[in-house]
Formats: structure tokens, C-alpha cells, sequence
């Protein structure tokens, strides 16, 4: 669910007439619309879904984003959606064409036209948290291969804002356990965001292992474990050292509670991607879990870093059991959490003491 490569969008500014609303974007997480003619979107249908319904697999296959095509007629109706995409080639006269040009100005149309731009984005247009992304150039062709071209940095645009919504709906000082984080912070100097209803499963300070669960022996367990290893190298950031680091943990800690199957990476459908993680060069790993005796499953997202301060590498890990439900979303929460982990380093004073101060409490 993350993408190695960013580029600088073109942001222009798009001139409707219309105040942006302070009241919250609406709609599912993993809904796109699209505004397009008809006619044009079945010529970009293959480019739009290769680009933005992206699979994963928890183990059944699940689109990261579904594509919805509307009219520009319709537009009014469903302009407080989260994401929004409005695509035509800007001279093809078309009924969406001709609304593209209309909500550009002159220089951004001159620049479309020299195919020097081919995305406008604006954030916040019609409500509070969302994303317009307009899509055009002079004529269908460039158009596609535009599409084509960018597909990550496009797909990374809506991500990215997905993931912002998910961890501010995520976050709740209120619900915060900030006695555990303190805790984390004091013995091993890092914290992680702990909800209210995860507990602290085990805390193994001999192997650098500390692992939070979330309903366990339910039917929607999700559980995080975050382990270290002291005085390391960069070296261990390679697939193969991953696959190793992560499967000699949980066969020793991640057992059934007759504590004769463990848990294992399975062999389909794993990724391993290079990424930016708070500035630092990290291995971003997702696939699928199974117990070594086969019977359960499920999706897991990791963060594999070296941490040049402390000498440490990080692996960060997250995964979901929940057989009757779609996961698409769960994993996503599970990797909008991992990534509220920090080092001491990267809390502010305040923030030290606060925490410390609760443990106190």
C-alpha cells in the first residue's frame, strides 16, 4: 500500500466560485469518483483501474480504491466526496472537456496545452479533508499514457490523503493509553500510538520484542509487535534478512495457546518495496501471515528501518485476523498506526515529559 516514487504535483488553482466547506468529506475511504464523458472514460477505463484499484490480498483480493464513474451533470450531487476525479482531454469538446477548461486558468491551460502539466490537484475544494484531482492533456492519447506514466505518484496523491483522514479519525487523545506509552518510552525510548482497547500482550526486554493486541480470541483481532536489534547494521535491510529477522520472532512469540503452531510468513503474496520513513531509508513489507500448521491467516504491513542515533534496526509490524470480514480497511489502520511511531529523538520535550509523567500517575 505504499509507493517508492513522489513527484512535485503542479498545483494550480482551480476557479469555481465556490467556498470551500469546513463541514467533513463524505463518503467510504476506498471510493473514488470519477467525473468523465462516457464515451472517454471507456478509452481510460484500463489506464484509470491499473492506476488506482491497486489489489491486496488479506487473503481474498481487495481493490485499495474503487473507481466510480459519473457525469459532470451529476457532479453537484456528489461533490462532497472524499476523492474526486475529473478527467477529459482538454480539447476534445466534450461536456467534461468543456468543464475542465472552464475550472483552469489561462496559464494552466497554456501549460496542459505545451503538456508540460498534466494534474492539477486541490485539497479542501468542496469539503473539509478531500482531494479533486483533475486529469487532462491536449487530446486522448497523451492523455492515457499520462495516466500510464505517473501511476504511482497518482495513486501515492490519494493514499496519502486517505491516510491523513484515517489517523485524525484514529486519534483520540481521550482514548489515548498514555501509561503504556510512557512506559515504552522510559525503558526502550521510542513510543508508538496505543489505543484504549489494546493491551500490552508481552514486553520481552531480552529480545528487544514488545507486542500489543487488540481482541484476542475474537473474530477481528488485530495485534502490533515492535522489535530491535541493538548495535546493528544496515546490511539487514534486504528482503531476505527480513523474511529470516521476522519469522525467528514470531515462531518463538506468536503461538497458538497450546503453543504448537506459530506464525509464519506464507509464501504467496509478498512485497517488499523501498520507502521513506520519517526521513529514513525503510524496507515497507506487506503479505500475508499463516500458522505453520495451516487453519488461520491474514494480512500484515511492516516497516524494517536503521536508526543511525541508536545503532538500532526496527522492524515495526502489524496484522489482522478477521476471517468473516473484508480487511482492506483494517490494514490500513494497522499501517496508519505503525506509522505513529517515534523515537525519543523525534519527541518534542514536552511531549518526554508528559508521557513520563503519566506513568507516575
Amino acid at each position: 500500500m505504499k509507493f517508492i516514487f513522489y513527484i512535485s504535483f503542479v498545483l494550480l488553482i482551480i476557479s469555481t466560485g465556490c467556498e470551500n466547506s469546513n463541514k467533513p468529506a463524505l463518503g467510504p475511504e476506498d471510493e473514488i469518483y470519477v467525473v468523465a464523458d462516457s464515451v472517454e472514460y471507456e478509452v481510460l477505463k484500463t489506464a484509470l483501474e491499473n492506476t488506482f484499484q491497486k489489489v491486496i490480498y488479506t487473503p481474498q483480493p481487495e481493490n485499495i480504491f474503487n473507481l466510480k464513474r459519473i457525469s459532470v451533470n451529476q457532479l453537484d450531487r456528489y461533490q462532497k466526496r472524499k476523492n474526486i476525479i475529473i478527467t477529459a482531454p482538454l480539447n476534445s469538446g466534450s461536456r467534461t472537456s468543456k468543464f475542465v477548461n472552464s475550472i483552469i486558468d489561462s496559464q494552466a491551460r497554456q501549460s496542459i496545452n505545451n503538456n508540460e502539466s498534466y494534474v492539477v490537484l486541490k485539497n479542501d475544494l468542496w469539503a473539509k479533508d478531500q482531494l479533486v484531482m483533475v486529469l487532462t492533456a491536449p487530446d486522448m492519447q497523451e492523455l492515457e499514457f499520462r495516466i500510464l506514466q505517473n501511476a504511482d505518484n497518482l495513486f501515492y496523491a490519494f493514499q496519502k490523503i486517505s491516510d491523513q483522514r484515517l489517523y485524525q479519525s484514529l486519534y483520540n487523545p481521550r482514548y489515548e493509553q498514555k501509561d503504556i506509552e510512557g512506559k515504552l518510552l522510559k525503558d526502550y525510548g521510542w513510543i508508538i500510538y496505543v489505543q484504549a482497547d489494546f493491551k500490552l500482550a508481552l514486553n520481552k526486554p531480552a529480545d528487544n520484542f514488545v507486542w500489543l493486541r487488540r481482541s484476542p480470541g475474537s473474530d477481528m483481532e488485530r495485534w502490533i509487535f515492535i522489535h530491535w536489534i541493538d548495535n546493528a547494521s544496515p546490511a539487514y535491510l534486504n528482503e531476505d534478512s527480513i523474511k529470516a529477522v521476522r519469522n525467528r520472532i514470531t515462531e518463538k512469540y506468536l503461538l497458538t495457546r497450546s503453543n504448537n503452531s506459530y506464525v509464519r510468513i506464507a509464501e504467496d503474496y509478498f512485497m517488499c518495496s523501498e520507502v521513506n520513513f520519517k526521513d529514513r531509508y525503510t524496507l515497507f513489507t506487506q503479505g500475508l501471515w499463516e500458522l505453520n500448521t495451516k487453519g488461520m491467516g491474514g494480512p500484515f504491513v511492516s516497516y524494517t528501518f536503521y536508526d543511525e542515533s541508536t545503532k538500532r534496526l526496527y522492524m515495526i509490524d502489524g496484522s489482522v485476523y478477521a476471517p468473516k470480514y473484508y480487511k482492506r480497511n483494517l490494514i490500513q489502520q494497522m499501517d496508519v498506526t505503525l506509522q505513529s511511531f517515534m523515537t525519543a529523538d523525534e519527541l518534542s520535550q514536552d511531549k518526554k515529559e508528559d508521557l513520563l509523567d503519566s506513568i507516575e500517575e
